[in-house]
């Protein structure tokens, strides 16, 4: 069984008029269970050239009804560039330069495919893993 862990900590001295500061930390679980999940897409980077809808992770490659995380980040430098990140055919957002996600996915279907779209073809890098069950 795989232990992985996630962190998110968010600090700052403006943000609410005082001073904050959180964290917080959870285990990565299959679904309704205390069992670590085992598998992974692995780590990839990815240099785009076009700019239209790419999918990143195909839902039906993925268990219905399973626990997947997905983690995307966008490495360019250029704060003018960013992705638009679908996920079920909603789009989530723009992440733009130095931007990174991490959120729950429910994937079963042709429908519930994450993509992206990168702002420019000058070879934006986007960084990417699934950890699932």
């Amino acid at each position: 069984m795989a232990t992985t862990t996630a962190t998110i900590t968010i600090n700052s001295t403006d943000l609410t008029g005082d001073a904050l500061s959180l964290s917080t930390t959870t285990t990565l679980y299959k679904a309704g269970q205390t069992v670590g999940l085992e598998n992974t897409s692995g780590i990839g980077r990815t240099k785009v050239a076009v700019n239209t809808d790419v999918t990143l992770y195909d839902g039906t490659d993925y268990a219905v009804g399973g626990s997947h995380k997905v983690y995307i980040a966008n490495k360019s430098t250029d704060a003018q560039e960013f992705f638009t990140i679908t996920a079920n055919a909603e789009v989530v957002g723009n992440l733009y330069a130095g931007d990174w996600m991490f959120f729950p996915w429910s994937a079963h279907d042709n429908d519930a495919d994450i993509k992206y779209k990168a702002s420019v073809t000058t070879g934006m890098v986007i960084e990417h893993m699934v950890i699932s069950e």
